[in-house]
């Protein structure tokens, strides 16, 4: 899984730089969140925007991630969703469940409220 982590005072920017969130990426990227929780860190922005595609794998890595954040009180973030993902979310009914951004800067200001 090719990515950057990005931390910040009070959150975490994850980058997905791959083009799937399927299978072969969704156990790593749980594996990632888990251990940033684990350090303490409660709110996270999964940066999306060059990921195009994303299958059920990819589903329950992101409400992994709102779960475990959402423990500590955090938040879990997703930005900038390619169409299909979006899709996806909204047709899986979790678009109400999950907190779903246009923007990297978007999400930021939302955790500074």
């Amino acid at each position: 899984m090719k990515y950057t982590i990005d931390k910040q005072e009070g959150y975490s920017i994850i980058r997905l730089h791959e083009e799937k969130m399927d299978s072969a990426i969704a156990p790593k990227l749980k594996s990632e969140l888990i251990t940033l929780h684990a350090e303490g860190i409660s709110n996270v922005i999964l940066d999306l925007s060059e990921v195009k595609y994303t299958d059920s794998s990819g589903l329950s890595a992101m409400l992994v991630g709102n779960r475990i954040m959402q423990q500590e009180g955090g938040k879990f973030i997703l930005a900038c969703l390619s169409d299909h993902t979006s899709k996806l979310i909204k047709i899986s009914q979790l678009d109400s469940v999950l907190n779903i951004f246009p923007s990297v800067e978007a999400g930021v200001a939302d955790l500074s409220e």
